[in-house]
This record gives C-alpha cells, sequence and structure tokens, in this order.
C-alpha cells in the first residue's frame, strides 16, 4: 500500500470542505504588496467553490484583516504597517474577496464581525472567518465551525504556500483532518514544499480531479 492509498488519509469527499486562505485583492498579482501567482489561481478556485456549492459541500474563506498600524499583525509586519501602508485594511476595497470567488449576492465582509471572532455566512453553507496569524486554526472559530458541519475532510487552496497554506496544512494535521492541498489552485507552490507536506500525509489533487470527485459525491448523496 503506498501512502497515497493509506484508507486513513484518504479523502471523504462526501464529508469534505473547500477552504481558502487569503484570496483577497490587496494580495492579488498585481497589487502593490501582492504575491505572484495569485490572480493567475482564481479561476482554478472559483471551479473549486462552485463544485463545492453544486454538491452541497461547505466552503470557508478564511482573510486576514490589518488594523491601520499593524496592532494586529505578526511582529514581522508591524513596521511595514506602521509606516502607513494599508494593507487589507478593515473596511477597504483590498479587504474584500477576490473578484469571483465570492456566491452570487454576497454581502461585502463585515469587518466588525470577523474581528470579533464571528462566522460570516455569505451564501448557503458558505463562510468567511479571519485569522490572526499564519495558520487557519490559530484563534479562529474554524475548527468549530467544520465540527458542525460534520467535517472530517479539509481541501485547501489559496495564497501563498510557503506562509498560510502550509501553516493551516500542519494545524489541519495536528487536528487529525483528512488533509487535500489543491496545488494548481495555491499561489508560489515549489516541489520540496509539496514533497514534504506529502509525506505527512497531505494528498495533492489537481482543481480539475477535485471537481470530479465532489461532483461524484454529490450525485450519490
Amino acid at each position: 500500500m503506498t501512502a497515497a492509498d493509506d484508507p486513513n488519509i484518504l479523502p471523504h469527499w462526501r464529508s469534505a470542505a473547500l477552504i481558502t486562505i487569503d484570496m483577497q485583492r490587496d494580495f492579488l498579482s498585481d497589487s502593490p504588496y501582492g504575491l505572484a501567482g495569485t490572480t493567475e489561481v482564481i479561476p482554478a478556485i472559483a471551479g473549486l467553490a462552485g463544485a463545492c456549492r453544486a454538491s452541497g459541500r461547505p466552503v470557508v474563506h478564511v482573510v486576514r484583516l490589518y488594523r491601520p498600524g499593524g496592532s494586529n499583525a505578526e511582529l514581522v509586519r508591524r513596521s511595514l504597517l506602521s509606516s502607513g501602508v494599508d494593507l487589507v485594511a478593515p473596511g477597504s476595497p483590498g479587504s474584500e474577496l477576490a473578484p469571483g470567488l465570492a456566491p452570487q449576492g454576497a454581502p461585502d465582509l463585515d469587518h466588525e464581525l470577523l474581528l470579533a471572532g464571528g462566522v460570516q455566512e455569505i451564501g448557503p453553507s458558505e463562510y468567511v472567518i479571519f485569522k490572526p496569524r499564519w495558520g487557519a486554526f490559530f484563534e479562529t472559530p474554524l475548527q468549530g465551525l467544520l465540527e458542525r458541519l460534520e467535517v472530517d475532510t479539509v481541501v485547501f487552496a489559496g495564497c501563498n504556500f510557503p506562509n498560510c497554506p502550509r501553516a493551516s496544512l500542519m494545524e489541519a494535521s495536528e487536528r487529525d483532518y483528512r488533509i487535500v492541498l489543491v496545488p494548481d489552485a495555491v499561489s508560489q507552490v515549489n516541489a520540496q514544499g509539496l514533497e514534504e507536506i506529502r509525506r505527512i500525509g497531505v494528498q495533492l489533487v489537481t482543481a480539475g480531479e477535485v471537481v470530479a470527485a465532489l461532483t461524484a459525491a454529490g450525485e450519490g448523496s
């Protein structure tokens, strides 16, 4: 048996949720403080989200919100933010989800609710939460939300692999989730990093394969 076939880590598509990480306008490729390759993965992530909606599976968008001056930012970014740079500032256009990712008719982000640790529902089984640091689980309501939704498989996509997605993968592993990373829906992936996370049980699955699996699971439910 190969690691990819191990029944302890194989995805359960009928109890899966898509987790998007930091897919906000200020982080898009052409933004002043954007990350290369982030705009380019929007179509793949939009396809994943669409498949989840069609099959009735949850989508959770995890976002950053830096207060002016950076008082709630990690230490490494406080000098930049205290210099007057506004990056995913609460209420700013740059803090909103990247175009094409939110469901039709979704409201703008409720920054006060999110900063207070709340869960914003922006569509049927579709949510936004705020994370104060790299990982999606650290001091966030994510685990409680996933438990309420009876999710045991998490599918990660977003921006940008070496930082927040990778930290979130480690946190998910520590919580015994079945984990999928979609490399063609994540910016700044690299071969060494992908091999390293594969060794801790993360399944590497293309966006097309995930869409097909979610569609099949939805049809079989």
